[in-house]
């Protein structure tokens, strides 16, 4: 054995120096020698097997979590040396002898695996290595929210939204029989003094409550009512939404109002800077509002939204309400019997120089009547938006005007500014010949019959309609 050992060393020996006198490196020497693959300078090993520190360096590397080096040994894909071969105390004879090194395939990747394998250079995917960053690695993707960009304007609108309909909570609201109130007293007490009138569905912000009475302010009053006549708190919110008026005041120098909730659609009309609009419904980004032109839509990036009630009328403003309305019809129908006297020689032949068709326009004073009978010459007349002239055109509010001035009676050139004068009617049952029916941003005048004459359209021009073709915010009585 001693001198086998002997030779073994000799022959390593006499290897190595005829390698370093040729010039080879381990590398080049071993592809000479059978063509075997270097080891390295620990050992030589067979065509079929590997090394003890290719072993090492492959349970290091998995140590690291990196991914496993397979060496090229010749040795079928997919296959690896068996981590149980140990070399014997002679390195070179582990290296010559082809037994030592047990060969054994690679078990199936896992799908996990086969995933992470392949989708390693997904930067969206990462390779999960142990059960506990799995489980977080699932859990950040269960609780992943994407997320929709809004719009500054969205985001305000949403807060606002949220931050009124929490108001609404704060809200006393009247629920009472149609047309009549409830009395506001300045304590709590029904023997105390009456200091207002907080009409059916009208609102105010709830103070306090003490014995059966909440305490609200409402407009300028600020008192008790009854409870059991009213609603505050969840309740409030709900009737809110159903009485209150939800409004979209224009905030743009010029709005176009579209047929179609869309940019692409026809523009149907035109408001104005500060124009009030009653919504009729509520869209994604849009409002279906009425104009004099019809229904239509317009953008919420354009206007402010709000939701308006009546409010609770102090004792005096109801008798300095009372006292002006009154003035004001001794006043009209003074101006209009003065237009009369001047305008009874005129003829009574239309713009388009027929015979004035009188219309039936039911029970009223002789100057309504009248005054409607004067209008109804107009109709088939042109609609031009601004415009004041009974002839060549006018809008709806410049068509009331020119009408009540020929009796004069001067009013504004706004629909909704006419809605604010003179006395209120009660309700379409009640008008009367020459009263103006208001609509959200449209005004018109009846003539009786439960219809209307208007400047309704650019389409249509003046022309009559059932007074009841839209919601009406108000009637009011000028004469």
């Amino acid at each position: 054995m001693k001198y086998i050992k002997g030779m073994v060393n000799a022959l390593t020996v006499a290897t190595l120096s005829s390698m370093l006198l040729s010039g080879l490196s381990i590398d080049a020497y071993s592809k000479e020698i059978k063509k075997l693959p270097s080891a390295g300078f620990d050992f030589f090993m067979s065509e079929n097997s590997t090394s003890i520190k290719a072993i090492k360096e492959e349970k290091d590397s998995k140590k690291n979590k990196d991914v496993p080096t397979i060496v090229s040994n010749g040795l079928p894909n997919g296959a690896t040396p068996s981590a149980s071969a140990t070399p014997t105390s002679d390195p070179l004879k582990s290296g010559i002898n082809e037994e030592l090194v047990i060969v054994e395939p690679i078990p199936e990747s896992t799908p996990e695996a086969t995933e992470g394998q392949e989708d390693e250079n997904n930067e969206e995917t990462s390779v999960i290595d142990n059960p506990s960053q799995e489980d977080e690695e699932i859990e950040i993707e269960e609780t992943f929210i994407p997320t929709i960009s809004k719009s500054t304007k969205e985001i305000e609108r949403e807060q606002l939204a949220r931050l009124e309909e929490e108001g609404f909570k704060n809200l006393v609201i009247a629920q009472v029989e149609r047309n009549s109130w409830v009395n506001v007293r300045k304590e709590a007490s029904e023997d105390a003094e009456k200091i207002g009138k907080l009409y059916d569905k009208s609102a105010g912000e709830f103070i306090l409550e003490e014995n059966g009475w909440y305490k609200i302010k409402s407009g300028s009053v600020t008192g008790f009512v009854k409870a059991e006549y009213c609603v505050t708190g969840e309740e409030a919110v709900e009737l809110a939404k159903k009485v209150g008026t939800r409004i979209a005041t224009v905030d743009t120098t010029t709005l176009k109002v579209r047929e179609q909730p869309s940019t692409e659609a026809v523009t149907l009309g035109l408001v104005p800077m500060g124009e009030v609009l009653t919504v009729s419904e509520e869209l994604d980004g849009w409002v279906k509002v009425n104009i004099e032109e019809g229904d239509g839509y317009v953008s919420m990036d354009y206007v402010k939204l709000s939701t308006e009630f009546v409010k609770a009328e102090s004792k005096e403003e109801e008798e300095a309400r009372l006292a002006k309305e009154e003035r004001e019809r001794q006043a009209a129908i003074e101006a209009a019997n003065k237009a009369k006297k001047k305008n009874s020689n005129n003829s009574s032949t239309n713009s388009k120089g027929k015979k004035q068709v009188v219309y039936a326009t039911g029970e009223g004073s002789p100057l309504g009547k009248e005054l409607a009978n004067y209008a109804l010459q107009f109709v088939g007349n042109p609609y031009v938006y601004g415009g004041t002239s009974l002839t060549n055109g006018a809008d709806c509010s410049g068509f009331t005007l020119s009408v009540y001035k020929h009796y004069g009676v001067s009013l504004p050139h706004s629909a909704n500014a006419q809605r604010n004068l003179g006395r209120a009617v009660e309700n379409l049952g009640t008008a009367q010949p020459g009263d103006l029916v208001c609509y959200s941003g449209h005004v018109g005048i009846y003539i009786g019959n439960g219809q209307i004459v208007h400047a309704s359209s650019r389409k249509t021009g003046i022309k009559i309609s059932k007074a009841d073709y839209r919601t009406i915010l108000g009637i009011r009585r000028i004469f």
